[in-house]
């Protein structure tokens, strides 16, 4: 059995229920209990883990690491730096695809555990629903960890949240339009293989549209702020 108390309880302690993330107390109370936990994830192999032990693994361990790497550029606005109002795009692509984590012998970088690992081991597209970026735009961070017996339910849960949030997704029903997350749109072919359509995917979750036709679906601009607690 994997240990995520550690996780679990840091989650308590420094996310509110909306999934913002207390970076100065975290910061100053917890970097090395996260550090050590982490350590200790470091030499299990996935191939003798069950399914729902594996998907529960990666999925806190990528949350893990992405608040693990904006505590150690803490205080910032946002993992998207600017320099006199222009984005710093390299920065921002580093921040995904620098290697930060030996697992079980593997370099990895946050990339790599979603799209080398999450993406290609499970066909699963709830999983964009659960992994944060550590911004506004993203899922909310859950403030417990994913447990393997309870994996299941909590993806649904994260899918049905993030679906009804009309930040993240809402349909006009006068102008049949549905505005949507752009992670629908970089991520379309996971749901394809879920769903005939996006719009179709999303109205497992929520009514989006009459029975005339499909709505038209527009994606709403991404809010990369950090997912911060403020005041």
């Amino acid at each position: 059995m994997i240990n995520v108390s550690p996780w679990d309880e840091m989650l308590q302690t420094y996310v509110d229920s909306q999934g913002r993330v207390d970076y100065p107390r975290w910061q100053a109370e917890s970097v090395s209990r996260l550090e050590d936990w982490l350590a200790s994830l470091s030499s299990l192999d996935l191939a003798l883990l069950e399914r729902q032990e594996s998907l529960s693994l990666l999925l806190n361990l990528y949350n893990a690491l992405t608040i693990q790497q904006v505590l150690i550029r803490y205080p910032i606005d946002s993992i998207q730096p600017t320099w006199l109002g222009i984005p710093n795009w390299f920065a921002f692509w580093r921040f995904f695809t620098r290697t930060i984590y030996t697992f079980n012998g593997q370099r990895l970088s946050l990339n790599q555990i979603e799209h080398g690992l999450l993406r290609q081991q499970y066909s699963e597209p709830r999983i964009h629903f659960a992994l944060v970026c550590a911004s506004t735009g993203c899922p909310l961070l859950r403030n417990r960890a994913y447990q393997a017996d309870q994996v299941e339910q909590q993806l649904e849960e994260d899918a049905r949240r993030f679906i009804q949030n009309p930040a993240k997704v809402r349909y006009d029903a006068a102008e049949q339009t549905l505005y949507c997350s752009k992670i629908f749109k970089w991520y379309r072919q996971d749901f394809l293989q879920a769903a005939p359509s996006v719009s179709d995917y999303i109205r497992a979750y929520l009514p989006v549209a009459g029975p005339s036709r499909a709505p038209t679906v527009k994606y709403l601009p991404y809010d990369w702020s950090l997912n911060q607690q403020l005041g």
